[in-house]
């Protein structure tokens, strides 16, 4: 069993995205996945800041059991530990939905993994996700790629944290996600939990195959759709910021067919479910 941990809202877009990426995982493995979706009920300060619901974890845990009948998704609903420990800190409001910061709370959850994956929505696995799970994570709080533009931008070590293999063991013995929650309490951040986990975990380094931050190559393992630039002679640029489930700029601009049968599955899900998709 793969523990493989995901966190967002219930919002139609991010969800098709989800079910996509989840899709991409179990097509991609023959291991049985256990699929945990952290998320939370802001509903109140925002009408987009909704919990997946129900249905849509339903849907989830029926897709992974197609391909492999031990696999399963599970909703984990962090709200009254996010609020404890992170809402009236002084990134609750920033670039990001507060939902990206949820994965610092894992070390709170009960019966969590001691050993796990950790994927941002906007990636898509293109072979087996074992390759990632298996790698030696003992001596070190996470496995991380750097970040493609941020080693240059920031520093060579910077990692994205897109895509993480986790010993959660380790993080909590030396309070890893602990004190990224103060960090990103006390000081306003452009990527809080990004940064506060560059600045105090043990990392230990992968290659851009398990995190590949551009073009698709005959070796990735994940995709991840974020922000990317590029630069026009003598002195422009572009920043872009394509997810997957913007099929025509994925096909278009990106030049990506690889998640084309996935998206003729996701529209028959949203033929017989449109409820999970609104």
């Amino acid at each position: 069993m793969i523990p493989i941990v995901f966190s967002g809202n219930g919002n139609g877009k991010i969800f098709e995205g989800l079910l996509m990426s989840v899709m991409s995982l179990a097509k991609n493995t023959s291991e049985a996945l256990e699929i945990l979706v952290l998320t939370m009920d802001l509903s109140d300060e925002n009408p987009n800041f909704k919990p997946f619901s129900s249905e849509q974890i339903s849907l989830l845990d029926n897709v992974v059991k197609l391909k492999n009948k031990e696999s399963f998704a599970k909703k984990l609903d962090v709200t009254t530990l996010y609020k404890q420990h992170l809402h009236d800190g002084k990134n609750h409001e920033n670039g990001y939905t507060p939902f990206a910061m949820l994965r610092l709370l894992l070390d709170l959850v009960q019966d969590c993994p001691d050993k796990l994956i950790y994927l941002d929505i906007d990636t898509m696995c293109v072979s087996d996700i074992k390759q990632l799970y298996d790698l030696d994570v003992e001596d070190y709080d996470y496995v991380a790629c750097k970040d493609y533009m941020g080693r240059f931008w920031i520093r060579p070590s910077y990692c994205n944290s897109g895509s993480l293999l986790l010993n959660m063991k380790r993080v909590k013995e030396d309070g890893l996600f602990e004190k990224c929650r103060d960090m990103v309490n006390r000081k306003k951040m452009l990527m809080p939990d990004q940064t506060a986990l560059n600045k105090y975990g043990k990392k230990k380094y992968m290659p851009f195959r398990f995190n590949e931050q551009r073009k698709i190559k005959s070796d990735t393992v994940i995709k991840h759709f974020c922000k990317g630039i590029v630069f026009f002679l003598p002195f422009g640029f572009h920043i872009y910021n394509i997810k997957q489930w913007q099929r025509e700029k994925v096909h278009k601009s990106l030049k990506i067919h690889d998640f084309d049968d996935i998206y003729e599955q996701v529209d028959k899900f949203k033929a017989l479910r449109p409820d999970c998709f609104a």
